[in-house]
């Protein structure tokens, strides 16, 4: 969601640590260590390895992601997709003009084959809207993956060329009513555009090895549709290995709902990265998102996750609670437009876990703002360990006020800085963060696995 106001805030910058280096092990390894140990990371969802980030020695994104889309030639397209599905519908592998607001309804399921691609139609502002109830199932392959993309030329497309995709279910969100319509102006008189419920298992779909590329259309001034949205999707649906590429608005989005997601990618969105809402509390594992200069929100700010429990009710349930192990984050780098802001950016009262995670590269590191943010972590509903940031400003900032002008749950950013400490987060200097990695800035070409004698070969804990 973009967000084009904020609150001047008060904050202090705190100087680099330095960080000692940890001898390297196989990604195969598990960890002895169980210090605060959180339920939700002992969950069976979660693979337990011992190493730091999205990834160990194996690149999973090798075969099925395409890092330079904008240089592929995609066949030109045979058939049309367009209008409302409301029965069961198989498509033939192919390639497809996406043309228009297209509705899976009438609980119908929507079934797309490996290997075909969809060309989103500019003109018409094509979205892929699967209502509460339907289903879609778009299971492609490690080497025949789904390809939803512009239906521009090679060398000519853009972030917005067409809408996106979006799941609406019968999950609990905290919406008033507990239902709410999607963003991205899609509702229409039968209330297409509808998502909530009280089903948190409610299944939507399966989504294996599909690529989205180019997607974000703006409907309306700071009403655009992500490149995929989750409205209230429930935990019996299937995601993994998905890559969403120059996204116009957020990469990925969810408003309420418990789904869960492995192996997620994001290069060059506009927006945020990983954006939480309205009540959201499914398990994410092996997410990594690579940050571009060029791509920001110019009316906002640009993060690599931001999440919000309510943008006015920042205590009312159920509350954000997102539970993230093994996600890395790469910043812009310092040079980039300043709208490029926060690694991470918790606020209005989201709690979460988050864990076994690197941030780098970015202009600031961790945001914790507004009190009910704050108090969470001091409980022990929110945690965060055995986390790696580097950033070049603010490293830490507690923002901790709230918006009767409480007293902050951190007082301080060095009471922050106590809290981070005792949790084994870590905070390294640009020089050994260049070392982590192997090749995670390119920009064409990226290789996020561990460098060897990684210092985030180790240090895990589930």
């Amino acid at each position: 969601m973009i967000q084009k106001r904020q609150s001047l805030l008060a904050v202090l910058m705190l100087g680099l640590a330095i960080f000692s280096g940890c001898s390297k092990n196989n990604d195969d390894d598990v960890i002895d260590d169980r210090k605060d140990n959180v339920a939700e990371l002992s969950d069976a969802f979660f693979e337990k390895v011992n190493y730091i980030g999205a990834f160990g020695t194996t690149d999973w994104t090798t075969g099925w992601t395409n890092f330079n889309p904008n240089a592929a030639d995609y066949p030109a397209t045979t058939a049309t997709l367009e209008g409302a599905i409301t029965a069961d519908r198989t498509l033939t592998k192919g390639v497809y003009l996406l043309k228009g607001f297209v509705y899976v309804k009438n609980n119908a399921t929507l079934t797309i084959p490996a290997g075909t691609i969809i060309r989103g139609d500019k003109n018409s502002k094509g979205a892929l809207i699967v209502t509460r109830g339907a289903k879609l199932v778009a299971n492609g392959t490690a080497t025949e993956p789904i390809v939803f993309t512009s239906n521009m030329a090679a060398g000519q497309r853009n972030p917005g060329d067409w809408g996106g995709i979006i799941l609406l279910g019968k999950a609990k969100n905290n919406l008033p009513g507990g239902e709410g319509v999607i963003e991205g102006g899609v509702d229409d008189a039968s209330g297409a555009g509808k998502h909530g419920g009280s089903d948190d298992s409610d299944n939507s779909g399966s989504l294996k090895y599909v690529r989205v590329e180019y997607p974000g259309v703006e409907f309306t001034p700071n009403n655009e549709i992500n490149g995929l949205t989750f409205g209230s999707v429930g935990s019996g649906t299937t995601i993994d290995h998905i890559q969403v590429s120059f996204c116009g608005d957020d990469s990925y989005e969810w408003f309420g709902g418990t789904v869960n997601a492995k192996y997620l990618v994001s290069i060059g969105t506009v927006d945020d990265v990983f954006d939480f809402d309205n009540g959201y509390s499914g398990k994410l594992q092996f997410l990594v998102g690579l940050r571009t200069p060029e791509n920001f929100d110019a009316a906002g700010q640009s993060n690599g996750i931001e999440a919000d429990n309510s943008e006015s009710q920042f205590t009312t349930s159920p509350r954000t609670r997102p539970v993230i192990s093994n996600m890395t984050i790469v910043g812009p780098g310092n040079n980039a437009n300043v709208r490029h802001e926060y690694a991470n950016l918790w606020r209005r009262g989201a709690k979460f876990v988050l864990a076994n995670s690197i941030f780098i590269n970015a202009r600031y590191g961790l945001d914790i703002r507004d009190k009910e943010t704050g108090d969470a972590l001091k409980d022990g509903s929110s945690i965060m360990k055995n986390n790696i940031y580097q950033s070049f400003d603010k490293e830490l900032v507690a923002d901790g006020k709230n918006a009767n002008n409480n007293a902050p749950s951190f007082d301080t950013v060095q009471e922050l800085q106590t809290y981070f400490d005792s949790k084994n987060n870590r905070r390294i200097t640009q020089a050994d963060a260049a070392n982590l990695l192997n090749s995670p800035f390119s920009l064409t070409a990226p290789n996020f696995t561990l460098k060897a004698n990684s210092a985030a070969a180790t240090g895990a804990s589930f």
